[in-house]
């Protein structure tokens, strides 16, 4: 978590956060305990029910099936990513009404679910004549909600240098606009690292999404799968482990960039 929000916890306040944090690891350990009594009493576990996910026809199944979630994820990484640039650079040195609109932009979609924007990709675009396949609905939708989170990070980014850094650089005859792509956003960039990785770790759970409009990805073949073997809590089971995995990589990565980035003095903007 970033100081540019929150002050530095103090002793007593990082006691009470280690005690919070065992507290809640006892109590994660003991409901997963009494599940897997349930299941144990319910023949969940017995190792038949769980055979066919060591298969390769049902591996192979499934790893298609997290391609399909990898790719509506780096679409949509891409896409909101750029897309956010351009909302941070319209807000930093666009002209009042394009800063205006990028601002109410971003104010009106980060208040609205993400699940709601699917629904009107799926349900309001057709209509108008626009047919999106499965892939390029969940990544519209995904796309337009995420832009406004990565603006709002390369913004807090570009606005935590010192004004010294593109003062120098219009100092030399630079134009603004060169000032802040030559030399303001890099450094911003390096800074908000962190952060966008950890937009990345949101988008991948995002993309769970897609069964809705039936992109075939890691839920979608999973719920499929379910319905053909009859196994539905083994295989979401396996499916929260996958997201686990996915996730917790990204996650640590992100941490140890932001690590990295307080080791050598930079302060990493909060992601949003």
């Amino acid at each position: 978590m970033s100081d540019a929000l929150f002050d530095v916890p103090g002793p007593k306040t990082r006691r009470r956060i280690r005690i919070a944090t065992v507290a809640s690891i006892l109590l994660g350990v003991a409901v997963l305990a009494v599940a897997l009594l349930k299941f144990s009493d319910h023949g969940q576990l017995a190792s038949g029910r769980w055979r066919p996910f060591g298969t390769w026809p049902v591996l192979r199944y499934l790893l298609h099936g997290l391609g399909g979630t990898a790719l509506a994820a780096a679409l949509s990484t891409v896409l909101a990513g750029v897309s956010g640039l351009l909302l941070a650079f319209a807000r930093v040195s666009g002209p009042r009404p394009v800063a205006f609109l990028a601002r109410a932009y971003q104010e009106v979609i980060r208040v609205l679910p993400g699940l709601l924007l699917i629904y009107v990709v799926l349900f309001a675009l057709p209509p108008l004549g626009v047919r999106l396949s499965p892939l390029w609905m969940i990544v519209t939708a995904i796309t337009v909600y995420r832009a406004t989170q990565f603006g709002e990070i390369f913004r807090s980014g570009i606005l935590s240098l010192d004004r010294g850094q593109g003062e120098a650089a219009l100092a030399l005859g630079m134009t603004r606009t060169g000032a802040l792509r030559h030399v303001v956003f890099p450094q911003a960039l390096r800074r908000v690292t962190p952060s966008l990785v950890g937009q990345l770790a949101g988008i991948v759970k995002d993309t769970a999404f897609g069964y809705l409009v039936s992109y075939a990805d890691l839920v979608f073949r999973g719920k499929t799968l379910a319905a053909y073997n009859h196994l539905l809590i083994q295989t979401y089971l396996v499916l929260t482990l996958g997201y686990f995995l996915v996730n917790h990589a990204l996650s640590r990565l992100a941490r140890r960039l932001e690590a990295r980035e307080r080791r050598t003095g930079r302060s990493t903007p909060p992601s949003q």
